[in-house]
C-alpha cells in the first residue's frame, strides 16, 4: 500500500505527470486465436499513444477510457487486419472487466491498512461505469 501512495504523492509534485495507458495484446478470439497480430505491429498502437499524448489522436471514450478509433491506426502494410477484426479486438464486455476488477478484491484486503483511500475510491468510480 506504502508503494502506491508514494506513486500518488509524487503525482503532486510533478507538473506534467506521465500518462497511463493499458493494452492487451493477448486477447483471443472464439477459436483461441490471438486477435491482434502482436510483435512489430504492436507500433501501430504506440504511435497512436504518443500522438494521443501530443494532442494529435482522438480516439473515442469508453468505459475504461479513451480508445483509438479504426481509422486513426496506421494500417499500411496489415491489409488483412480488417474492421471487423478491430471491432473483436476492441469490443468491451463487461462481465469479463468485473470479473477481473474483482480479482483484485484480495491485494486490497491485504493491503487495507496502507492503501490510499484514493484507490479505493477510483476502484469505485470504474466499479459504476462497468
Amino acid at each position: 500500500g506504502d508503494y502506491f501512495g508514494h506513486w500518488l504523492h509524487m503525482r503532486r509534485l510533478i507538473n506534467e505527470p506521465p500518462r497511463i495507458f493499458h493494452v492487451n495484446w493477448f486477447r483471443k478470439d472464439a477459436n483461441g486465436k490471438f486477435l491482434w497480430p502482436g510483435f512489430g505491429d504492436n507500433m501501430r498502437v504506440l504511435e497512436w499513444i504518443v500522438k494521443r499524448c501530443r494532442g494529435e489522436g482522438r480516439g473515442h471514450e469508453t468505459e475504461l477510457g479513451w480508445m483509438p478509433r479504426y481509422s486513426e491506426i496506421n494500417w499500411a502494410g496489415l491489409p488483412d487486419f480488417t474492421r471487423e477484426k478491430w471491432d473483436e479486438l476492441m469490443q468491451f464486455n463487461g462481465r469479463e472487466f468485473r470479473s477481473e476488477l474483482l480479482s483484485t478484491e484480495e491485494l486490497y484486503l491485504d493491503l487495507h491498512d496502507d492503501m490510499p483511500k484514493e484507490l479505493y475510491y477510483q476502484r469505485e468510480l470504474l466499479a459504476g461505469r462497468l
